[in-house]
């Protein structure tokens, strides 16, 4: 049994899509012009493959690893389209913090560890990928407070430095269920 089988297909897809999901919660924070958005995302991917391709790393790590260089992705689960770019970000720390609850109920301490410096590593690299303000790349600051903030929301929302380990939050699976409307089609049972 591999560590793989310890999560159904959509809770597989929210590991696999949290790094992502902290990247693009950085690009939505601030965005850039699309060179900037073409850096951040490379900033991204070498930042997984980078976590992903340590000598010495977890089994949750390995997984990852051969799920990035096997298989096609998985299709996404349905969810609720973003109206603009504060809904992607609010909607990636969510996704962040629903693959993270997955990973410390069913992994390891060391793959959380492990999982959480993957996630803090994407958002500081995209957050570094493209220079903010400016004109024509003169001027500007290479991370502006925008994204510092949405770094530091993950931080804390990660557990700081060290235990990556969230025990107040409420699982994934209840949150992708929606209330059953009430009497009046509100979805209020009273």
């Amino acid at each position: 049994m591999s560590l793989k089988d310890n999560f159904t297909a959509d809770e597989w897809f929210k590991v696999m899509t949290g790094p992502g999901r902290a990247g693009a919660a950085v690009v939505a924070a601030s965005p850039s012009g699309v060179t900037g958005l073409l850096a951040e995302a490379g900033a991204i991917a070498a930042a997984v493959r980078e976590s992903v391709s340590r000598e010495r790393r977890t089994p949750l790590m390995e997984a990852m690893a051969a799920d990035l260089l096997g298989q096609p992705a998985a299709r996404a689960p349905e969810q609720e389209r973003a109206r603009n770019v504060e809904d992607v970000k609010n909607q990636s720390l969510e996704g962040v913090r629903q693959a993270m609850w997955l990973v410390n109920a069913k992994t390891s301490p060391e793959d959380a560890a492990a999982y959480r410096d993957m996630l803090m590593l994407v958002a500081e690299r995209t957050a570094e990928a493209a220079t903010e303000g400016g004109f024509l790349g003169i001027g500007g600051e290479r991370v502006n407070d925008k994204e510092r903030a949405v770094i530091e929301e993950l931080r804390q929302m990660l557990g700081g430095s060290g235990s990556g380990v969230i025990t107040h939050e409420t699982p994934p699976e209840a949150l992708d269920r929606r209330p059953e409307p009430g009497p009046d089609g509100s979805g209020n049972s009273n």
